[in-house]
Protein backbone atom coordinates (compact mmCIF):
# COMPACT_ATOMS: atom_id res chain seq x y z
CA UNK A 1 0.00 0.00 0.00
CA UNK A 2 0.93 3.31 -1.17
CA UNK A 3 1.70 5.93 1.20
CA UNK A 4 -1.72 8.38 1.59
CA UNK A 5 -1.24 11.87 -0.19
CA UNK A 6 -3.22 14.55 0.78
CA UNK A 7 -4.68 16.34 -2.19
CA UNK A 8 -6.79 13.81 -4.72
CA UNK A 9 -5.15 16.05 -8.48
CA UNK A 10 -7.98 15.02 -10.13
CA UNK A 11 -11.84 16.69 -9.82
CA UNK A 12 -15.63 15.76 -10.45
CA UNK A 13 -16.78 19.52 -10.39
CA UNK A 14 -17.58 21.41 -13.71
CA UNK A 15 -17.33 24.97 -14.47
CA UNK A 16 -13.87 25.18 -13.05
CA UNK A 17 -10.34 24.67 -13.89
CA UNK A 18 -9.20 21.22 -12.17
CA UNK A 19 -5.86 20.96 -10.46
CA UNK A 20 -4.24 18.78 -13.16
CA UNK A 21 -5.56 19.22 -17.06
CA UNK A 22 -4.28 18.66 -20.70
CA UNK A 23 -3.62 22.13 -22.47
CA UNK A 24 -5.28 21.64 -25.68
CA UNK A 25 -2.44 23.83 -27.46
CA UNK A 26 -3.00 23.86 -31.02
CA UNK A 27 -6.61 25.76 -30.44
CA UNK A 28 -5.31 28.05 -28.15
CA UNK A 29 -2.76 29.03 -30.20
CA UNK A 30 -5.11 29.64 -33.02
CA UNK A 31 -7.36 31.55 -31.22
CA UNK A 32 -4.55 33.89 -29.44
CA UNK A 33 -2.57 34.34 -32.64
CA UNK A 34 -5.46 35.47 -34.45
CA UNK A 35 -7.16 37.97 -31.82
CA UNK A 36 -3.71 39.08 -30.96
CA UNK A 37 -2.25 40.64 -34.57
CA UNK A 38 -2.83 44.20 -35.69
CA UNK A 39 -5.34 43.42 -38.16
CA UNK A 40 -7.16 40.04 -36.98
CA UNK A 41 -9.01 37.87 -39.50
CA UNK A 42 -11.33 37.30 -37.09
CA UNK A 43 -13.14 38.83 -33.90
CA UNK A 44 -14.99 35.96 -33.12
CA UNK A 45 -14.53 32.11 -32.26
CA UNK A 46 -17.47 29.33 -31.09
CA UNK A 47 -16.52 26.56 -29.62
CA UNK A 48 -18.53 23.55 -29.60
CA UNK A 49 -18.36 19.64 -28.11
CA UNK A 50 -20.20 16.95 -26.11
CA UNK A 51 -21.01 17.61 -22.77
CA UNK A 52 -18.11 17.06 -20.44
CA UNK A 53 -15.13 17.55 -23.55
CA UNK A 54 -13.71 20.39 -21.38
CA UNK A 55 -14.94 23.48 -23.11
CA UNK A 56 -15.30 25.62 -20.05
CA UNK A 57 -11.94 24.12 -19.05
CA UNK A 58 -10.30 25.68 -21.97
CA UNK A 59 -12.44 28.97 -21.98
CA UNK A 60 -11.15 29.37 -18.99
CA UNK A 61 -8.04 29.13 -19.85
CA UNK A 62 -7.86 31.22 -22.22
CA UNK A 63 -9.56 34.04 -20.57
CA UNK A 64 -6.93 33.59 -18.06
CA UNK A 65 -4.05 33.73 -20.55
CA UNK A 66 -5.85 37.28 -22.32
CA UNK A 67 -6.18 38.50 -18.50
CA UNK A 68 -2.11 38.52 -18.20
CA UNK A 69 -1.62 40.46 -21.49
CA UNK A 70 -0.99 44.20 -21.45
CA UNK A 71 -4.02 46.04 -22.72
CA UNK A 72 -6.39 43.64 -22.68
CA UNK A 73 -9.44 43.38 -21.03
CA UNK A 74 -11.31 40.17 -20.35
CA UNK A 75 -15.12 40.21 -18.93
CA UNK A 76 -16.89 36.22 -18.67
CA UNK A 77 -20.75 37.18 -18.52
CA UNK A 78 -23.44 34.42 -18.55
CA UNK A 79 -26.09 33.64 -21.06
CA UNK A 80 -28.65 33.79 -18.65
CA UNK A 81 -28.58 37.83 -17.84
CA UNK A 82 -28.76 40.69 -19.63
CA UNK A 83 -25.34 40.64 -21.29
CA UNK A 84 -24.91 44.10 -22.50
CA UNK A 85 -25.79 45.55 -19.26
CA UNK A 86 -23.70 42.99 -17.30
CA UNK A 87 -20.63 43.88 -19.98
CA UNK A 88 -21.11 47.63 -19.33
CA UNK A 89 -21.65 47.16 -15.29
CA UNK A 90 -17.82 44.68 -15.29
CA UNK A 91 -15.95 47.46 -17.41
CA UNK A 92 -17.36 50.14 -15.24
CA UNK A 93 -16.30 48.67 -12.04
CA UNK A 94 -12.66 48.39 -12.98
CA UNK A 95 -11.46 51.28 -10.95
CA UNK A 96 -8.93 52.09 -13.70
CA UNK A 97 -11.45 52.32 -15.94
CA UNK A 98 -13.90 54.43 -14.31
CA UNK A 99 -11.85 56.56 -13.98
CA UNK A 100 -11.06 56.94 -17.69
CA UNK A 101 -14.69 57.06 -18.35
CA UNK A 102 -15.13 59.81 -15.63
CA UNK A 103 -12.25 62.07 -17.27
CA UNK A 104 -14.32 61.52 -20.46
CA UNK A 105 -17.16 62.99 -19.30
CA UNK A 106 -19.00 59.80 -20.02
CA UNK A 107 -22.51 60.44 -17.29
CA UNK A 108 -23.80 56.50 -17.32
CA UNK A 109 -25.67 57.46 -14.16
CA UNK A 110 -29.46 56.88 -15.25
CA UNK A 111 -28.11 53.48 -16.63
CA UNK A 112 -27.50 52.79 -12.44
CA UNK A 113 -23.77 52.98 -13.34
CA UNK A 114 -22.02 55.29 -11.22
CA UNK A 115 -23.10 58.93 -9.99
CA UNK A 116 -23.34 61.99 -12.18
CA UNK A 117 -20.66 63.23 -14.04
CA UNK A 118 -20.43 67.34 -14.04
CA UNK A 119 -20.81 69.54 -17.44
CA UNK A 120 -21.99 65.77 -19.14
CA UNK A 121 -24.46 64.40 -21.31
CA UNK A 122 -26.31 61.61 -19.58
CA UNK A 123 -26.70 58.23 -21.39
CA UNK A 124 -29.43 56.72 -21.58
CA UNK A 125 -28.88 53.21 -23.76
CA UNK A 126 -27.19 50.85 -22.86
CA UNK A 127 -25.52 49.88 -26.31
CA UNK A 128 -24.77 53.47 -26.33
CA UNK A 129 -22.57 53.36 -23.48
CA UNK A 130 -20.91 50.41 -24.78
CA UNK A 131 -19.84 52.43 -27.57
CA UNK A 132 -19.01 55.26 -25.88
CA UNK A 133 -16.59 52.81 -23.68
CA UNK A 134 -15.15 51.07 -25.83
CA UNK A 135 -14.26 54.10 -28.02
CA UNK A 136 -12.58 55.58 -24.93
CA UNK A 137 -10.41 52.24 -24.52
CA UNK A 138 -9.66 52.40 -28.05
CA UNK A 139 -7.81 55.17 -27.83
CA UNK A 140 -5.60 53.87 -25.30
CA UNK A 141 -4.91 50.82 -27.46
CA UNK A 142 -7.23 48.77 -24.82
CA UNK A 143 -8.66 45.29 -26.09
CA UNK A 144 -12.07 43.91 -24.35
CA UNK A 145 -12.64 40.04 -24.72
CA UNK A 146 -15.96 38.96 -23.90
CA UNK A 147 -16.44 35.28 -23.21
CA UNK A 148 -20.33 33.38 -22.77
CA UNK A 149 -19.39 29.73 -21.72
CA UNK A 150 -22.56 27.37 -22.77
CA UNK A 151 -24.56 30.00 -25.00
CA UNK A 152 -27.63 29.16 -26.04
CA UNK A 153 -30.61 31.38 -28.17
CA UNK A 154 -31.96 32.86 -25.41
CA UNK A 155 -33.42 37.07 -26.39
CA UNK A 156 -30.45 37.82 -24.32
CA UNK A 157 -27.99 35.86 -26.62
CA UNK A 158 -30.01 37.06 -29.69
CA UNK A 159 -29.71 41.08 -28.44
CA UNK A 160 -26.27 40.90 -27.13
CA UNK A 161 -25.36 39.11 -30.50
CA UNK A 162 -27.17 41.68 -32.60
CA UNK A 163 -25.15 44.49 -30.97
CA UNK A 164 -22.39 42.78 -31.17
CA UNK A 165 -22.59 42.86 -35.14
CA UNK A 166 -22.66 46.78 -34.79
CA UNK A 167 -19.32 46.82 -32.74
CA UNK A 168 -17.71 45.22 -35.10
CA UNK A 169 -19.23 47.34 -38.14
CA UNK A 170 -17.82 50.36 -35.56
CA UNK A 171 -14.12 49.18 -35.74
CA UNK A 172 -14.75 48.98 -32.40
CA UNK A 173 -11.90 46.54 -30.22
CA UNK A 174 -13.88 44.14 -28.94
CA UNK A 175 -13.54 40.36 -29.44
CA UNK A 176 -15.94 37.42 -28.27
CA UNK A 177 -15.38 33.71 -27.50
CA UNK A 178 -18.79 31.35 -27.12
CA UNK A 179 -18.79 28.06 -26.03
CA UNK A 180 -22.03 25.65 -26.66
CA UNK A 181 -22.85 22.33 -27.14
CA UNK A 182 -23.36 21.94 -31.39
CA UNK A 183 -27.13 22.15 -31.23
CA UNK A 184 -27.62 25.10 -29.31
CA UNK A 185 -24.39 26.95 -31.81
CA UNK A 186 -26.37 25.75 -34.95
CA UNK A 187 -29.40 27.29 -33.49
CA UNK A 188 -27.81 30.69 -32.96
CA UNK A 189 -25.94 31.25 -35.73
CA UNK A 190 -29.20 30.21 -38.07
CA UNK A 191 -30.90 33.33 -36.68
CA UNK A 192 -31.47 35.63 -39.52
CA UNK A 193 -30.06 38.22 -38.09
CA UNK A 194 -26.91 37.09 -37.11
CA UNK A 195 -25.67 35.20 -40.35
CA UNK A 196 -22.01 36.98 -38.89
CA UNK A 197 -22.07 34.20 -36.27
CA UNK A 198 -22.06 31.83 -39.26
CA UNK A 199 -19.10 32.91 -41.15
CA UNK A 200 -17.03 32.51 -37.48
CA UNK A 201 -14.63 30.17 -37.06
CA UNK A 202 -15.67 27.31 -35.42
CA UNK A 203 -13.75 24.83 -33.25
CA UNK A 204 -15.07 20.96 -32.78
CA UNK A 205 -13.28 20.06 -29.41
CA UNK A 206 -11.60 16.43 -30.45
CA UNK A 207 -10.45 13.65 -27.85
CA UNK A 208 -7.70 14.38 -26.04
CA UNK A 209 -4.70 12.16 -26.87
CA UNK A 210 -4.34 8.88 -25.39
CA UNK A 211 -0.89 9.10 -25.00
CA UNK A 212 -1.04 13.00 -23.19
CA UNK A 213 -3.27 11.24 -20.95
CA UNK A 214 -1.04 7.71 -20.12
CA UNK A 215 1.24 10.33 -19.50
CA UNK A 216 0.07 11.91 -17.25
CA UNK A 217 -1.30 9.24 -15.19
CA UNK A 218 2.01 7.65 -15.07
CA UNK A 219 2.90 10.70 -13.29
CA UNK A 220 0.48 11.66 -10.91
CA UNK A 221 -0.63 7.85 -10.07
CA UNK A 222 2.76 6.67 -9.85
CA UNK A 223 2.15 3.72 -12.23
CA UNK A 224 4.35 2.24 -14.72
CA UNK A 225 3.74 3.19 -18.56
CA UNK A 226 1.78 -0.01 -19.64
CA UNK A 227 -0.35 0.40 -16.44
CA UNK A 228 -0.77 4.08 -17.13
CA UNK A 229 -1.97 3.28 -21.25
CA UNK A 230 -4.32 0.82 -19.74
CA UNK A 231 -6.05 2.91 -17.73
CA UNK A 232 -5.88 5.87 -20.21
CA UNK A 233 -7.34 4.09 -22.94
CA UNK A 234 -10.74 3.59 -20.90
CA UNK A 235 -11.15 7.20 -21.49
CA UNK A 236 -11.42 7.16 -25.12
CA UNK A 237 -9.55 10.76 -24.77
CA UNK A 238 -12.51 12.05 -23.39
CA UNK A 239 -11.76 15.16 -21.12
CA UNK A 240 -14.70 14.61 -18.12
CA UNK A 241 -13.56 10.60 -18.42
CA UNK A 242 -9.57 11.89 -17.85
CA UNK A 243 -10.70 13.29 -14.39
CA UNK A 244 -13.08 10.50 -13.46
CA UNK A 245 -10.73 7.71 -14.14
CA UNK A 246 -8.07 9.45 -12.68
CA UNK A 247 -9.94 10.34 -9.72
CA UNK A 248 -10.90 6.72 -8.57
CA UNK A 249 -7.35 5.65 -9.45
CA UNK A 250 -5.76 7.93 -6.87
CA UNK A 251 -8.68 7.83 -4.15
CA UNK A 252 -8.75 3.31 -4.63
CA UNK A 253 -4.94 3.12 -5.42
CA UNK A 254 -2.82 5.77 -4.34
CA UNK A 255 -4.83 6.82 -1.18
CA UNK A 256 -5.04 2.99 -0.05
CA UNK A 257 -8.63 2.94 0.35
CA UNK A 258 -8.95 -0.39 -1.77
CA UNK A 259 -8.00 -2.45 -4.78
CA UNK A 260 -5.91 -1.68 -7.65
CA UNK A 261 -6.98 -3.37 -10.29
CA UNK A 262 -9.01 -1.62 -13.11
CA UNK A 263 -11.85 -4.01 -13.26
CA UNK A 264 -12.15 -3.21 -9.20
CA UNK A 265 -13.26 0.80 -10.01
CA UNK A 266 -15.08 0.31 -13.71
CA UNK A 267 -18.58 -0.33 -11.76
CA UNK A 268 -17.92 3.24 -9.54
CA UNK A 269 -16.61 5.10 -13.07
CA UNK A 270 -19.48 3.61 -15.25
CA UNK A 271 -21.54 5.16 -12.16
CA UNK A 272 -20.08 8.28 -12.55
CA UNK A 273 -20.28 8.80 -16.36
CA UNK A 274 -23.74 7.78 -16.45
CA UNK A 275 -24.97 10.07 -13.56
CA UNK A 276 -22.75 13.40 -14.21
CA UNK A 277 -23.20 13.61 -18.42
CA UNK A 278 -24.39 10.26 -19.66
CA UNK A 279 -28.31 10.41 -18.74
CA UNK A 280 -28.10 13.75 -19.79
CA UNK A 281 -26.54 13.78 -22.89
CA UNK A 282 -28.82 10.37 -23.92
CA UNK A 283 -31.89 12.37 -22.94
CA UNK A 284 -31.02 15.69 -24.97
CA UNK A 285 -30.78 12.82 -28.14
CA UNK A 286 -33.75 12.68 -30.54
CA UNK A 287 -35.84 9.08 -30.46
CA UNK A 288 -34.12 8.55 -34.30
CA UNK A 289 -30.66 9.65 -32.54
CA UNK A 290 -31.27 7.13 -30.06
CA UNK A 291 -32.20 4.43 -32.24
CA UNK A 292 -28.94 4.68 -34.27
CA UNK A 293 -26.80 4.84 -30.51
CA UNK A 294 -28.77 1.63 -29.27
CA UNK A 295 -27.67 -0.01 -32.54
CA UNK A 296 -24.19 1.35 -32.05
CA UNK A 297 -24.15 0.27 -27.82
CA UNK A 298 -24.02 -3.56 -29.14
CA UNK A 299 -21.41 -3.23 -30.88
CA UNK A 300 -17.57 -1.99 -31.09
CA UNK A 301 -18.18 -0.76 -34.42
CA UNK A 302 -21.13 -1.30 -37.29
CA UNK A 303 -21.42 -0.42 -40.97
CA UNK A 304 -23.59 2.72 -41.63
CA UNK A 305 -26.01 0.49 -44.24
CA UNK A 306 -26.37 -1.87 -41.39
CA UNK A 307 -27.81 0.38 -39.24
CA UNK A 308 -29.60 1.67 -41.94
CA UNK A 309 -31.02 -1.60 -43.08
CA UNK A 310 -31.92 -2.26 -39.14
CA UNK A 311 -34.02 1.39 -38.98
CA UNK A 312 -35.60 0.59 -42.43
CA UNK A 313 -33.83 4.20 -43.27
CA UNK A 314 -32.93 6.05 -46.43
CA UNK A 315 -29.53 6.60 -47.28
CA UNK A 316 -30.25 10.30 -47.11
CA UNK A 317 -32.16 10.80 -43.83
CA UNK A 318 -29.19 8.03 -42.63
CA UNK A 319 -26.76 10.64 -43.29
CA UNK A 320 -28.45 13.58 -41.89
CA UNK A 321 -28.41 11.79 -38.89
CA UNK A 322 -24.95 10.58 -38.81
CA UNK A 323 -23.63 13.78 -39.74
CA UNK A 324 -25.82 15.29 -36.52
CA UNK A 325 -23.93 12.98 -34.38
CA UNK A 326 -20.77 13.03 -35.33
CA UNK A 327 -21.03 16.96 -34.41
CA UNK A 328 -22.72 16.44 -31.46
CA UNK A 329 -19.51 14.40 -30.66
CA UNK A 330 -21.19 11.21 -30.19
CA UNK A 331 -20.15 9.18 -33.08
CA UNK A 332 -16.85 8.57 -34.59
CA UNK A 333 -17.27 8.68 -38.12
CA UNK A 334 -13.41 8.39 -39.11
CA UNK A 335 -13.62 5.07 -40.64
CA UNK A 336 -15.08 5.03 -44.12
CA UNK A 337 -18.40 3.51 -44.47
CA UNK A 338 -18.26 3.16 -40.44
CA UNK A 339 -19.99 4.21 -37.52
CA UNK A 340 -18.95 3.34 -33.69
CA UNK A 341 -19.87 5.44 -30.48
CA UNK A 342 -16.67 8.10 -29.28
CA UNK A 343 -17.30 8.39 -26.15
CA UNK A 344 -15.95 5.79 -22.93
CA UNK A 345 -18.17 2.94 -22.13
CA UNK A 346 -21.02 4.80 -23.51
CA UNK A 347 -22.75 1.51 -25.08
CA UNK A 348 -22.29 -0.35 -22.22
CA UNK A 349 -24.30 2.04 -19.82
CA UNK A 350 -26.66 2.26 -23.36
CA UNK A 351 -27.06 -1.32 -23.13
CA UNK A 352 -28.21 -1.77 -19.89
CA UNK A 353 -30.35 1.31 -19.94
CA UNK A 354 -32.45 -0.17 -23.41
CA UNK A 355 -32.18 -3.64 -22.11
CA UNK A 356 -34.28 -2.80 -19.06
Amino acid sequence: MRSNKSQNPFTLSFGIEPPQYIARYMVSNEIIETFTVENPTSYVYMISGVRGSGKTVLLSNLADTFGDMEDWIVINVTPDADILTSVAAKLYSIAELKRLFVNAKLDFSALGLGVSVEASTQIFDIEVALERMLNELKKKNKRVLITIDEVVRNDYVKRFSSSFQLMLRGKLPVFLIMTGLYENIYELQNEKSLTFLYRAPKVMLEPLGISSIARSYETLLEVDKDTAMEIAKLTKGYAFAYQALGYLYYKEYIAGRGDNSIEAILPEYDELLESYVYEKIWTELSPVEQDIVGILAKTDEAKVEEVRDALDMKSNIMSVYRDRLKKKGIVDTSRYGRMSLKLPRFGNIISYWTEQ
